[in-house]
């Protein structure tokens, strides 16, 4: 089973409460290097100055370039932590394996959804993933009959009938663009007509200021002049990409957000790594997860991330 799936299963288990106040430990100090995701990249920032309030001789530098530059960041030893929006691919863990003998430890830190926006006064209740997999691809592996390119080929009338629909996504570094490809395209191939923006905030403001735009980007970014669209996984209802929703796997595209670490088996994470990432997982760090439109992740999976950076599990 992939970590998703798996992970998926231990959120409906019930467990006695894991989020503590983050407590100060003495002697942490010294440098992290964070290089991945442009999702995580805000909160990464809000985690950064955060902790170094406990801990003023911790600096931070902080890359938020995407995610597939994160795995080779860890490899090199450019990076120390590698936040990533989607799970490693193979040739990922390869690459790592070859270089250090034993795979990267990778740790949930937060769940999030890849959201559809349009502009705020669109009529549209909602697209289903063979619907989207039709507007954003060229191959329709999802099974859309035909391609979808103006708005009046999904109902809409009067002034939306006639606009074509703009397109606006991710780049290919991107986990939110590899998840989006993977969950609504089926593996597909993207159109060429799609304008990949840099980071999730540049789509959704494209979409605002853009005539009959549509983008996805990363849920948190939402902003005022954009609404995000509820999606149906095919004949179904449509599901809104609710907090609720998203927690509970029921929004097809949720996904979970990842911290990559070296960690060598049977031992633990330096003491700075450690803390930071213990910092992350307390009642603290998790508040921050809120705050930036993120949802915090279920006590169970704290618990098992603890774990992790402990020692082998």
């Amino acid at each position: 089973m992939r970590i998703l799936a798996v992970l998926l299963m231990l959120t409906m288990l019930p467990v006695a409460s894991a989020k503590e106040p983050y407590k100060a430990k003495p002697g942490v100090a010294g440098n992290i290097t964070s290089v991945g995701s442009d999702t995580l990249g805000n909160l990464m920032t809000f985690w950064a100055d955060r902790f170094k309030g406990h801990y003023p001789h911790v600096t931070f530098q902080i890359q938020a370039s995407g995610s597939s530059t994160a795995p080779s960041a860890l490899t090199e030893g450019t990076a120390n932590v590698g936040p990533m929006s989607r799970e490693l691919k193979e040739s990922e863990l390869n690459y790592f394996a070859s270089t250090h003998g034993y795979e990267p430890t990778v740790l949930v830190v937060a769940i999030d959804a890849i959201a559809l926006f349009a502009d705020l006064h669109n009529p549209i209740e909602g697209l289903s993933l063979p619907q989207i997999d039709a507007i954003f691809s060229i191959t329709r592996y999802c099974g859309g009959e035909q391609p979808l390119r103006f708005w009046h080929q999904l109902g809409l009338e009067g002034q939306w009938a006639n606009k074509r629909i703009q397109l606006f996504g991710r780049n290919s570094v991107s986990g939110t663009y590899g998840l989006f490809k993977q969950k609504a395209l089926c593996n597909g191939d993207f159109l060429p007509t799609v304008n990949e923006q840099p980071g999730s905030a540049s789509v959704v403001q494209s979409v605002a200021y853009s005539d009959g735009a549509l983008g996805y980007a990363g849920f948190g970014y939402k902003i005022a002049g954009v609404k995000t669209l509820p999606v149906s996984p095919g004949d179904g209802p449509y599901v809104k990409p609710s907090m609720v929703n998203i927690a509970s796997g029921d929004y097809p595209l949720s996904r979970f957000l990842y911290l990559v670490v070296n960690k060598p088996p049977g031992q633990a994470l330096p003491l700075l790594e450690q803390e930071f990432i213990r910092f992350i997982l307390s009642e603290e760090g998790q508040k921050l997860v809120e705050r930036d439109g993120f949802i915090p992740i279920p006590e169970r999976l704290i618990r098992r991330q603890l774990n992790k950076i402990a020692g082998d599990v």
